[in-house]
């Protein structure tokens, strides 16, 4: 059975302009309710101004006189839209490293916009872009807040803070006559103070961070530890002090245990994770994002995008650990969320992670929580994001089949509605998404 809403006719304008969908009555079948951990049968949500203002079920709640009605039946499946932790919004993984260093400041984000484009329309209503160039995010950012473009709602970083040479603060490529450096290079604690400092008042969300090399960085291995502790802790203690959350991009061990023990929020990609490293994050609560899908894109399509030899080597050698690390952390019962590092590969194949989650060893609802409820408490936006409580905003997906029994499935979303407007239905793509 395809996957086709039943739409009230006064429903359609609505379509067509945003601002016209004051109530919305959404029912659904099925509904998958990550904050439970079930399925409900014959969910009845209404919406009022982008927002859920109450929930039941059919039988209890009923359409309020005008709204717009959207009804899902038999065959279909509805959730909240989902959460990708990870994402590079203005970065295109065809366009290989040295070619990337001729693109404008304006470029990259008009690349984005098409990203965020995508993203929204794969079923990813948040995201949190982790690293962009010249605020490049949150120009983006506060372009789709004010209704200029269509995407999802985003948090982001701006430039990553960081060392001399390091991955993700320093410009690694051009050799030293070009006298380079990255907007994020720090060094020593007050620096790394200042630079947190810095990036707040150019309007961040949260903060980034790296404390080991990288895949995808000239010069840097991904054991090999980067930052002091103390220059971590500093970082750690300013966003803090500010109300922000911190990121670290971690693959070696001893960069991931350094991160932990300064206060770090989540931890990105977490690979080469040992027994103490499972053990400190469990007992400190921290989050891991790790992304498990993207190594097959780059493995397979990396040389001919241009990706440097020395880069493809480091994917190698590190795809399997960064999997086993990743099934040995959900049996232990490490809090995850999802992140994609969308950027590395194409933009609106996020879903495509949900399926490996499940292969290496998550339940198919655990993988769902990881891009909803658990993702949105990292964020701290619980009760916001991710949700469909009362409050919520009114962020909804929908899939033909049961994602639960099949999770590939979640790489196809049929049905994206954000903040109460619909950006796609039966698969396609209306003029909200234009």
């Amino acid at each position: 059975m395809t996957l086709k809403p039943l739409i009230a006719a006064t429903a359609l304008a609505a379509f067509a302009t945003p601002a016209l969908a004051e109530t919305v009555y959404l029912t659904a079948d099925t509904f998958i309710d990550p904050a439970a951990g079930k399925t409900i049968r014959d969910a009845a949500f209404i919406i009022t101004d982008g927002k859920v203002t109450a929930r039941g079920t059919k039988a209890s709640l009923q359409a309020p006189e005008g709204a717009d009605v959207i009804e899902f039946g038999s065959g279909s499946t509805v959730m909240p839209g989902f959460i990708d932790m990870h994402v590079h919004l203005t970065s295109d993984p065809t366009d290989g490293p040295y070619y990337s260093l001729g693109f404008s400041d304006e470029r990259t984000v008009l690349t984005g916009a098409k990203n965020a484009r995508l993203t929204l329309l794969a079923g990813f209503t948040t995201v949190r872009n982790v690293g962009a160039d010249s605020y490049g995010d949150v120009a983006l950012r506060d372009a789709i807040n004010d209704g200029d473009v269509p995407g999802p709602r985003m948090y982001v970083s701006g430039p990553p803070v960081g060392i001399v040479g390091g991955h993700c603060s320093d410009n690694n490529l051009l050799p030293e006559e070009y006298h380079s450096t990255g907007e994020g290079v720090a060094t020593g604690p007050w620096e790394f103070r200042a630079k947190v400092r810095e990036n707040i008042k150019y309007g961040v969300d949260m903060i980034k961070t790296c404390s080991t090399g990288g895949v995808f960085s000239k010069g840097t291995a991904l054991g090999a530890a980067q930052g002091t502790l103390e220059e971590l802790t500093a970082a750690a203690e300013e966003a803090h002090a500010r109300g922000l959350k911190i990121a670290s991009h971690a693959h070696g061990t001893v960069g991931i245990k350094n991160a932990i023990l300064a206060g770090i929020d989540t931890i990105e990609h977490a690979s080469i994770l040992d027994d103490e490293a499972i053990k400190m994050a469990k007992e400190r609560g921290v989050w891991l994002s790790m992304d498990i899908y993207n190594t097959e894109y780059t493995l397979a399509e990396g040389e001919k995008n241009g990706v440097l030899e020395e880069s493809l080597e480091k994917e190698r050698s590190i795809s399997k650990i960064q999997r086993d690390s990743f099934t040995r952390a959900v049996k232990a019962g490490v809090k995850m969320v999802f992140g994609s590092d969308a950027g590395v590969y194409p933009h609106g194949l996020n879903g495509n992670q949900f399926s490996r989650m499940v292969q290496f060893g998550m339940t198919p609802m655990q993988a769902l929580q990881s891009a909803t409820v658990n993702a949105a408490e990292a964020l701290g936006k619980a009760g916001e994001v991710g949700c469909v409580e009362v409050g919520c905003h009114a962020d909804f997906v929908a899939v033909e089949g049961d994602p639960l029994r099949d999770s590939t499935i979640l790489a196809n979303i049929r049905f994206v509605m954000k903040d109460g407007t619909v950006y796609k239905q039966d698969g396609v793509a209306n003029g909200n998404a234009l």
